[in-house]
């Protein structure tokens, strides 16, 4: 028979494991984070200093050429304007910041 302290145990490990199953992927390109020296943080921080006021609408870390080959994309909405920053995961160096145009991807 199944007591309160036993259904309680069992409701926090389930909670537990969502909570872990949605951490772990909280962004596009998260099994190549082990490949990357920079941290999302670090690489958003420095996205963010290429569009002050901006903030983040989308983040993903994808291989891509130039730089180390490894970078975080983000898309930074700042009033009506869109850009795309990109920073290389490897040595934090910013190799985009362009106006997204309106057929991206």
């Amino acid at each position: 028979m199944a007591t309160p302290r036993n259904i309680i145990s069992a409701s926090l490990l389930v909670l537990g494991v969502l909570v872990a199953s949605a951490s772990a992927w909280a962004f596009d390109g998260q099994p190549l984070a082990k490949e990357a020296k920079l941290s999302l943080e670090q690489a958003r921080a420095a996205a963010l200093k290429q569009v002050p006021g901006g903030t983040i609408a989308d983040e993903e870390l994808e291989r891509e050429p130039g730089g180390s080959g490894l970078r975080y994309s983000f898309d930074i909405k700042a009033g009506k304007t869109v850009r795309e920053v990109g920073v290389d995961a490897k040595t934090g160096a910013v190799l985009e910041n362009s106006v997204e145009s309106a057929n991206a991807d």
